[in-house]
């Protein structure tokens, strides 16, 4: 599987500010992606003064989620307990699962770090800008964190953006607490939080049996669908892996193409097959994605809430798979349309935010 540099991500180049250094050199570089990050980086910021969504009031619920993230992004490394704990791996894993669970994720997996989870390059911030990744952690822990779906449902609208920047919180808690734990007890570990990640979540959260990754392009349960933000902590500590679960989603996926239909800014794929030719067709096109979150001052959310897992139907709570099986996604499809429509949409704000 290719490698990716952090460098090359829709959120790392946006930041790039005209006359630094990082800027010159990137687009030195890269000089055919300079036109259109110049003209992305022109528009109003995501909760921005100047995007459809602005409120002056309701706006700065989901950018102060997101300042204090980074505010506490220094707390992700730290030190480590020179008296190392000695336990098996089979309690060490039911404890921080546990732990994980009491500080509210919802799902929690283990696997063993891959190669191609991690990034080859980090990009995100000027001060390890170009910085190669080396990691020495040989375990993954890797929870999601349910998003309320009604706010979801609301999505492009402003209380979608309240919601997935809560998660985000959320998410860092939870792995803030696992790291320090687990640092206590003699391992080193390390958090990764919103736009402080050396790997990809989504790939990790695959490979640990939390669910698959769909049409979207985003890791997808059989529980909670798209509607969830995930969080992974990586260690030295020995655990026990969990395996990759397979509930249908390729399947499903090759039929439902909501998300794709339903995108604002016809950023996914519509193809049938997964992959044709070793080419793998399920792609999004991050830039024009980007760009509408940018209109839209949100990160839409449409394509998480137009999931029929998302919306946790009961035709999908009673079936176990739905690999090899068109007429069991059919139901499923014909329950959606009988209940949403088009796709599930809920106008306004909640009370408390009106």
């Amino acid at each position: 599987m290719r490698k990716i540099d952090e460098r090359d991500i829709i959120f790392s180049r946006a930041n790039y500010k005209k006359g630094t250094p990082i800027y010159e050199d990137y687009y030195k570089k890269n000089p055919h992606k300079k036109n259109l990050d110049d003209s992305i980086r022109s528009r109003p910021n995501i909760c921005g003064d100047g995007s459809m969504t602005y409120n002056e009031v309701n706006s700065p619920m989901a950018s102060s989620a997101f300042e204090f993230l980074s505010d506490i992004t220094h707390l992700c490394e730290g030190h480590v307990n020179e008296k190392k704990i000695i336990a098996n791996k089979k309690t060490l894993s039911k404890r921080i699962k546990g732990l994980a669970s009491h500080y509210g994720a919802d799902l929690v997996g283990v696997t063993k770090l891959k190669d191609y989870h991690f990034y080859t390059h980090r990009g995100r911030h000027e001060e390890n800008y170009g910085e190669e990744i080396k990691s020495n952690h040989k375990y993954a822990i890797v929870f999601a964190v349910q998003m309320d779906k009604d706010m979801i449902n609301r999505g492009p609208m402003l209380a979608e953006v309240v919601e997935t920047s809560k998660a985000y919180v959320d998410t860092a808690v939870v792995g803030m607490i696992l790291s320090y734990y687990i640092r206590s007890l003699g391992y080193d570990a390390r958090n990764h939080m919103d736009s402080n990640y050396l790997l990809m979540p989504v790939l990790v959260a695959k490979d640990a049996g939390l669910g698959s990754i769909g049409r979207n392009t985003l890791l997808t349960t059989k529980e909670y669908g798209s509607c969830i933000r995930l969080g992974v902590v990586t260690t030295t500590l020995e655990l026990e892996e969990d395996e990759p679960v397979d509930f249908g989603l390729d399947d499903f996926c090759k039929v439902c193409k909501k998300c794709a239909y339903n995108c604002p800014s016809t950023s996914l794929s519509t193809d049938t097959e997964k992959e044709n030719n070793d080419i793998y067709n399920w792609t999004i096109d991050a830039e024009s994605c980007y760009i509408k979150w940018r209109y839209f001052g949100t990160d839409c959310g449409i394509c998480i809430a137009v999931c029929p897992f998302s919306q946790q139907l009961d035709s999908i709570k009673n079936i176990d798979t739905f690999k090899d099986n068109i007429p069991l996604i059919s139901e499923v499809l014909k329950e959606y349309t009988k209940k949403f429509g088009k796709r599930p949409f809920i106008p306004g704000n909640p009370n408390w935010m009106r």
